[in-house]
């Protein structure tokens, strides 16, 4: 190469696809071009990753940063900047609680000049699948989403404008039409019917504590839900993907759907894999999310799954609002969502790794490449290879610190983490070679993350 690199990382402990190696990293023009033990090829900046960990960034499929509408709630600058400090290099964003939700293409246009030069990191676009809106899944597809988002149960705002659940038969035809279109349809799968019968006893009673909202969300509501979505994709022929699955009885389920040859993946979250039903009563309404928190016993199982490669990707399903909505003794008018952008790789690697011995490629492969390919980004994200984006994450390993509120960046500093003593620390982040977050410095300018458009044909590629 007769032009200097613009970068090596020296001497870091590389995650790749299979093993862990001790290694330098050569980045021009944001990809990665060189891989050795040591390269001598003259460089513009060097960084020394030695006794540090580094890893693919994390693609985050699972964030809710609320624009257009309600950035007051979050928005690109902030969610994108706590993602950054995580570890984060690409996020897709899904319709919640945005007006409009993205379930046309005049939505999805608005929340593309909102993210216009305001996201650090790169990302992609969810569009929804609501009742009333069949028709616009075509164009949202020409469009460049890249896939759709249905929930199976209230998404909890009661007003005309917001994202609605969809019905069964809004759910068929959509599954025909996505299956066509070539993308995967994620879904939110928790049985309304259940849902809304048992959270009507509890109301009934005036039982409005943290157990009394757990026990109104039983695993059984995933479950019904989760066979039912299954069901009707084997029929429809479409690819599926459950998000934010919290239960090892609905892994198993899916796992068994797989075994079939049902197109399907699953995620689960970090808080479902290091908060309990007890965190819950304990933290109170920041800890509260739908599927909600498990027992300790359902937790263990959900890492019996995990280790035993059932759960293919993890995804923070950053939820945030105001502080104001989780402040209160009801627990089921507090709002619900986690505000989690900024911890999920840090916890898995603590967690999952540190605590449990689970391979750091193996987790690699559920922070990063399952996602990449799943969702068609992996012909340039996901791994540490040469020509891929130098998308990366330098983590210190034995780097205790207690997280503190002033330390998050995402815009309502509420978050059931706040008080964690965390094992291992995001001590640097680039997104196509541009340090984007540095411990000491913080997030650093410009904002140049880039969108992602949709690419149906790799979308359904099995992980």
């Amino acid at each position: 190469m007769k032009e200097p690199l613009d970068l090596i990382i020296r001497d870091g402990s590389v995650v790749l696809c299979n093993d862990v190696r001790r290694m330098d990293i050569g980045i021009h023009n944001g990809r990665i071009v060189q891989l050795a033990e040591r390269l001598t090829t003259p460089a513009k900046q060097s960084v020394l990753a030695s006794g540090m960990i580094v890893m693919p960034g994390m693609i985050d499929a699972h964030v809710h940063l609320n624009e257009p509408g309600l950035g007051a709630w979050e928005g690109f600058t902030s969610g994108s900047s706590a993602l950054a400090a995580g570890g984060c290099t690409t996020y897709i964003d899904m319709p919640l609680n945005g007006i409009p939700p993205t379930v046309t293409v005049a939505a999805l246009q608005q929340k593309l000049a909102a993210a216009q030069g305001k996201s650090i990191v790169d990302y992609a676009l969810w569009g929804g699948l609501v009742p009333g809106h069949l028709d616009d899944l075509r164009a949202l597809d020409e469009a460049g989403v890249i896939g759709f988002k249905a929930f199976m149960s209230s998404p909890g705002d009661p007003s005309e404008d917001a994202f609605r659940e969809v019905d069964d038969a809004t759910l068929l035809a959509g599954m025909k039409i996505i299956a066509e279109l070539g993308h995967v349809l994620a879904l939110h799968a928790e049985s309304e019917p259940i849902v809304a019968a048992l959270t009507k006893e509890k109301l009934a009673k005036g039982a409005i504590s943290a157990a009394d909202y757990t026990a109104s969300r039983p695993v059984r509501a995933e479950l019904e839900a989760v066979n039912r979505a299954l069901l009707f994709a084997e029929q429809m022929g479409c690819a599926l993907h459950f998000v934010h699955i919290s239960s090892a009885d609905a892994v198993q389920t899916i796992a068994n759907a797989k075994q079939r040859g049902v197109d399907v993946t699953l995620e689960t979250c970090p808080h479902y894999l290091v908060l309990t039903d007890r965190d819950l009563e304990q933290i109170g309404p920041a800890a509260k999310c739908a599927p909600p928190l498990r027992s300790k016993s359902e937790q263990e199982k959900l890492w019996a799954m995990l280790a035993a490669g059932h759960i293919d990707m993890i995804a923070s399903d950053h939820s945030p609002c105001p502080s104001e909505l989780k402040q209160s003794d009801n627990y089921f008018t507090a709002w619900g969502g986690i505000a989690g952008a900024q911890n999920s790789l840090e916890l898995m690697i603590d967690e999952g790794y540190t605590k449990r011995e689970i391979p750091l490629p193996v987790l690699s492969r559920m922070l990063s490449f399952a996602p990449a390919k799943r969702f068609g980004l992996s012909d340039t994200k996901g791994e540490i290879r040469l020509g891929a984006d130098a998308d990366l994450v330098m983590l210190q390993l034995d780097a205790p610190y207690t997280l503190e509120a002033q330390l998050l960046y995402h815009r309502h500093k509420h978050n059931p983490y706040i008080g964690r003593k965390f094992g291992c620390r995001v001590m640097a982040t680039w997104s196509r070679g541009n340090m984007v977050y540095e411990v000491k410095r913080g997030i650093a300018q410009p904002f140049a993350g880039q969108w992602l458009s949709g690419a149906p044909a790799c979308a359904k590629q099995q992980v």
